[in-house]
């Protein structure tokens, strides 16, 4: 098992106290739960949030939709990436894009989805901007196999489109070289928060698409895992649950509080 990042916050922070701080949202921000729409931040963590943000640029990566994320945890000044990535809104105009052209097919995907699912209870499909997704946590276990028959025939239909397995879920987004990592990557040179500038980059996420990120920060940065289980990762360390995130970034808070003096 890796370290806990709750025993090394001075050390994360470094010396100087100069860091940029990324956060998956489901799973790391809120604990999972059987409705997606039913995530919501909680009041201490929007605050732990907002006082983290007065200290360290701060961005929230979400396979959510740019809007819904944006609406959840409704803090001005932070950059919020949508889609894995594809959507990224922030302050001052910061504004990208990634993949429009696959649009139109990421619609025929969502009717397909749509058409093949439609005998299996419990399945759901959410079609967000840049992607299509396929919740299952509700399925019987025995209908599972059925499921994951039906998203990978739609997919074998669309080779400009690839399939990510996450927690209970499955979904379709636009073939290309991007994810996360790329994002955060994009996201500290368009910021001018490269290595260069002394500002070390933090990534805290839960997921498999998270784990794009750790790479992209393994030489650079710091990743931390949001897991009660050992796990393979390329994570430096890692922290229980929503509720240690809430308890890490606050000590992080401080420890940058005190680093300013």
């Amino acid at each position: 098992m890796i370290p806990s990042a709750f025993d090394y916050v001075q050390e994360i922070a470094g010396r100087t106290g100069r860091v940029a701080v990324f956060l998956d949202y489901d799973g790391t921000l809120t604990p999972i739960v059987s409705q997606p729409e039913d995530a919501w931040l909680s009041d201490s963590m929007q605050q732990t949030l907002r006082e983290l943000a007065r200290q360290a640029p701060v961005a929230i990566l979400s396979g959510r939709d740019l809007d819904d994320v944006r609406r959840r945890v409704n803090l001005d000044g932070i950059v919020y990436a949508g889609s894995h990535g594809f959507d990224i809104a922030g302050p001052r105009e910061l504004r990208k894009q990634v993949a429009t052209e696959f649009l139109p097919k990421l619609d025929i995907a969502e009717k397909e989805l749509h058409e093949a699912l439609d005998g299996i209870p419990g399945a759901r499909v959410e079609r967000k901007h840049f992607s299509v997704a396929v919740h299952y946590r509700n399925v019987r276990e025995n209908a599972v196999p059925k499921v994951e028959r039906a998203v990978g025939e739609v997919t074998a239909g669309h080779r400009e489109l690839r399939r990510l397995d996450g927690k209970k879920v499955y979904e379709l987004l636009p073939n290309i070289d991007w994810n996360k990592g790329k994002a955060v990557i994009w996201l500290l040179e368009t910021l001018g928060l490269e290595s260069r500038s002394g500002i070390r980059p933090i990534y805290i996420g839960d997921d498999g698409t998270d784990e794009d990120a750790f790479r992209a920060l393994e030489q650079r940065g710091i990743g931390i895992l949001v897991s009660d289980q050992s796990q393979p990762t390329a994570a430096h360390y890692s922290l229980y649950d929503p509720a240690e995130v809430e308890r890490f970034l606050r000590a992080l808070t401080t420890r940058l509080r005190a680093a300013e003096l």
